[in-house]
């Protein structure tokens, strides 16, 4: 079984939560820093998620241009190395008080490339225990991220 999500009110049963982008699909593209799209209607891209929230699969709707964007950089302009992941969370409860005004304007997606294994570090305190301190924390630091 896999669960879609395209609105808001889908994507809100993953809010705040951590998910590994596992496929990248995208549907429109970037050429000189603008956003090619076929329709005006269609989504951007789709991703397929793992999220130890939701125990099915996930494929996720992207329809905001920024989020577009800030994914195609984690996926395209920047080859994605074989020891990397992206890592994203879906949040509107992170919006600025005066941006939950006009909320579908609002991007939602904060987009990591960590180090492989991160996922499994930020979201299991018991995965590799013996991993501590400083050492932890660089093994699940972003290399690079994108912010709403």
């Amino acid at each position: 079984m896999q669960q879609e999500m395209r609105k808001d009110r889908e994507w809100s049963v993953i809010d705040g939560e951590l998910c590994r982008v596992t496929e990248f699909i995208p549907m429109a593209l970037v050429q000189n820093g603008k956003v090619l799209a076929p329709t005006l209607t269609e989504p951007y891209a789709s991703v397929s998620l793992e999220c130890k929230k939701v125990s099915c699969a996930i494929k996720g709707f992207i329809c905001h241009k920024m989020d577009f964007k800030h994914l195609w950089a984690a996926f395209k302009e920047r080859p994605l190395g074989q020891n990397e992941e992206v890592i994203i969370v879906w949040s509107m409860k992170r919006l600025k008080s005066y941006a939950k005004i006009f909320p579908l304007l609002m991007p939602r997606l904060y987009v990591m490339v960590c180090p492989k294994g991160a996922f499994e570090l930020m979201t299991d305190p018991n995965w590799k225990p013996e991993l501590t301190g400083e050492a932890r924390f660089n093994a699940e630091r972003p290399i690079v991220q994108w912010q709403p």
